[in-house]
């Protein structure tokens, strides 16, 4: 029976997420004699496809575009072409219904796709070190913007053994993390695992975190067998070798796939100023309060935020980060918006305008 003429749930490609949406939109690709498939894994010009009738190795010279948001990545839907081609080749993308990105370190500002067709971004923290909660919420950002929805995952939570201070780190990572769930877990003792399967059972999720955050680990014991490669994380610094050096798509036993990816040393945001909003949303609700719509939260008079800090009901160190992640947003975006630089240049020379104002004043007082 040819695959394409099998309901969606029924086709060979359900596990890995093929539905009634995917099948509309290869409706004009099947009529070419093109097969379906799910991009596994990229690497070097090529990748890996799962089709209808097995997994294939596909060449990507076809769909390499100018953009770099538009490269074939792990998780996308592809058309290619039939058997009998030697070699393969990816004939085109499907449009994406979500994409984690992050920014480059290029002073061009690109950004880099990490997944494509995400449901759920699992966020890796280890409890072997202290928390940051300023890089947690940078990872919330991006996931946010993604379209997936977060939860965080706080791994190795053996290495806590008391039960009180775990509960302080969970609550401590929840109060910045409004929206996504969080989860203390242990692969290796199996603790937290049938909540964490609960919670991304289905559809597509992908898993992010610093090198040696336990996510080799953590994905080994979600797909239920060892199929990356652990190393353990140096005891100075708690930190990693990257186990995992390309994205791979795996399907778990129970329903739903997972991206695993490497190791992260850099998080730059790259247009996420929704996913900032998400992150920080108890700032976004005071700042309706503010006496200037445009209010920077820092000196203004009126600002509901600031007074909020004051009185004690929002934690300095939440504005600071929402401050700091709104500001190199902005620089972001600043790079490849011209509207955007000329709204910032006019913002920079307002506020040095009205610091050279104060200063005189200031100096007229004294004299």
């Amino acid at each position: 029976m040819n695959p394409s003429s099998l309901s969606a749930s029924s086709h060979p490609l359900a596990r890995y997420g093929w539905d009634e949406g995917w099948e509309a939109e290869f409706v004009p690709y099947a009529e070419q004699g093109l097969l379906p498939g799910r991009v596994v894994r990229v690497d070097r010009g090529q990748c890996d496809v799962v089709t209808p009738t097995g997994t294939v190795r596909a060449d990507t010279e076809f769909v390499v575009p100018r953009d770099p948001m538009k490269v074939v990545c792990t998780g996308d839907w592809v058309a290619v072409d039939p058997e009998g081609g030697d070699p393969r080749y990816v004939q085109t993308l499907l449009p994406r219904r979500t994409a984690f990105v992050r920014s480059t370190s290029s002073k061009r500002s690109e950004g880099q796709i990490l997944a494509a067709n995400v449901d759920h971004a699992i966020v890796a923290v280890s409890l072997a070190l202290e928390l940051d909660l300023g890089r947690i919420e940078r990872f919330l950002a991006l996931a946010w913007e993604s379209g997936a929805q977060p939860v965080v995952v706080l791994t190795k939570a053996d290495l806590v053994p008391d039960p009180v201070t775990l509960a302080h780190l969970v609550e401590d990572v929840e109060t910045t993390s409004p929206g996504a769930p969080v989860l203390s877990v242990s692969a290796l003792h199996g603790d937290g695992l049938d909540t964490l399967f609960a919670l991304v059972g289905t559809g597509t999720s992908v898993l992010l975190g610093q090198s040696g955050a336990g996510k080799s680990t953590l994905a080994n014991a979600l797909v239920g067998e060892d199929v990356m490669d652990v190393q353990a994380a140096r005891d100075v610094d708690g930190k990693g070798r990257h186990t995992t050096t390309t994205r791979n798509l795996l399907a778990l036993p129970h329903g739903g796939v997972l991206i695993d990816t490497p190791g992260l040393r850099g998080v730059g945001l790259f247009d996420a100023e929704t996913g900032v909003g998400q992150v920080f949303a108890e700032i976004e609700e005071l700042a309706g309060g503010c006496r200037f719509h445009d209010c920077a939260h820092d000196r203004e008079p009126g600002c509901a935020v600031t007074a909020a800090v004051e009185t004690g009901r929002l934690p300095a160190r939440r504005l600071d980060s929402y401050r700091k992640l709104i500001r190199e947003n902005q620089w972001i975006v600043a790079k490849t918006d011209a509207r955007v630089r000329a709204e910032l240049r006019r913002d920079w020379k307002r506020k040095g305008a009205q610091g050279r104002a104060a200063m005189e004043a200031k100096r007229g007082r004294l004299r």
